[in-house]
C-alpha cells in the first residue's frame, strides 16, 4: 500500500544518524496502519537515504528544502503526526531552543506550534544523552506536549561508538505506537 487509501498524514522528519537508512521500514510500517507518509530530510539525513526508493515507497518526493518561490502544495507540518527518528543530538538540542535552520527543523516547530502530535525518537549515545543541555532539552520539548521516547521502557541510548551494533533493535513501531495515541486527540 502506498498511502493513497489513508485517512490520516503522518510526516516522518529524518535526521542524519545511522537507524536514518531503515527509515522506510517505519514508512511501512505506517502504510499498513493506513497511514498516507511523506518523508522529510535534514540535510545530514540525505547521505544516508535512496530518495528515489522513498519517493516510490510513499508516493510522493523526499522533501529537504523549502519550496521554490511560487510552488504551492501541503505543507508538511499540517500532516495529522509527526513523527522525527532518528532524531540526533543536535537536533533535538536545536529544535528544543527554537533553532529552525532547516526544512526539517522549521516543520517540526510548526506542527509543534499547530498543536499536532509530534514524537522524537532519539537516536543519541549515552555520553551525549548524559550532557546537560539534552537532559534540558527533552524537559522542554515534553512541555510543549512533544513525546520524546527517552527513558525507562521507551528508547535507551547506547554506548559511544556501538551505535551500528543497535540499528536492528531501534523501535520503529514505538514511535509510530506513539504517533497513533496522539493522533486520536482531538485537538484541531
Amino acid at each position: 500500500m502506498s498511502g493513497e487509501d489513508a485517512d490520516r498524514t503522518l510526516c516522518v522528519v529524518v535526521c542524519g544518524a545511522g537507524p536514518a537508512s531503515q527509515v522506510g521500514v517505519l514508512v511501512d510500517l505506517a502504510q499498513r496502519d493506513h497511514w498516507k507518509v511523506h518523508v522529510v530530510a535534514t540535510p545530514a539525513a540525505m547521505a544516508f537515504l535512496d530518495p528515489e526508493a522513498l519517493a516510490e515507497q510513499c508516493g510522493t518526493p523526499v522533501r529537504s528544502d523549502y519550496r521554490p518561490q511560487g510552488a504551492s502544495g501541503p505543507r508538511s507540518s499540517s500532516a495529522d503526526a509527526v513523527i522525527v527518528a532518528p532524531a540526533t543530538f543536535n537536533s533535538i538540542n536545536k529544535l528544543a531552543a527554537g533553532v529552525t535552520d532547516t526544512y526539517a527543523l522549521n516543520v517540526v516547530a510548526e506542527a509543534i506550534g499547530r498543536g499536532r502530535s509530534v514524537v522524537v525518537l532519539p537516536f543519541v549515545n549515552t555520553a551525549l544523552a548524559a550532557r546537560q543541555p539534552f537532559q534540558h532539552a527533552v524537559d522542554a520539548l515534553r512541555a510543549e506536549g512533544v513525546r520524546v521516547l527517552f527513558g525507562p521502557g521507551q528508547w535507551q541510548p547506547h554506548p559511544p561508538g556501538t551505535g551500528d551494533q543497535h540499528l536492528a533493535e531501534y523501535p520503529w513501531r514505538l514511535a509510530l505506537t506513539a504517533a497513533d495515541e496522539g493522533s486520536s486527540d482531538p485537538t484541531d
